[in-house]
């Protein structure tokens, strides 16, 4: 098996990337447990800046982009 350092994102769904970010909040938040809750803050702050936006603006756009499935 090939080693690598990093893992692309290329070709992820909104909806499943949304589905993680608030998986992660919703773990973190009800076993207190701070790795969830940092690793979810990590990839909004990396995919805010890819976006070229707050992190914010990246989660309000995620949020409106995926609102027909009701994720959030």
């Amino acid at each position: 098996m090939r080693e690598f350092d990093k893992i692309s994102i290329q070709e992820m769904s909104k909806e499943d990337m949304l589905m993680i970010i608030e998986a992660l909040e919703y773990t973190g938040t009800k076993t207190e447990i701070e790795g969830f809750i940092s690793l979810k803050n990590s990839i909004l702050k990396e995919l805010s800046s890819l976006a070229e936006s707050s992190e914010e603006e990246f989660l309000d756009y995620l949020n409106r982009s995926c609102e027909p499935q009701n994720l959030v």
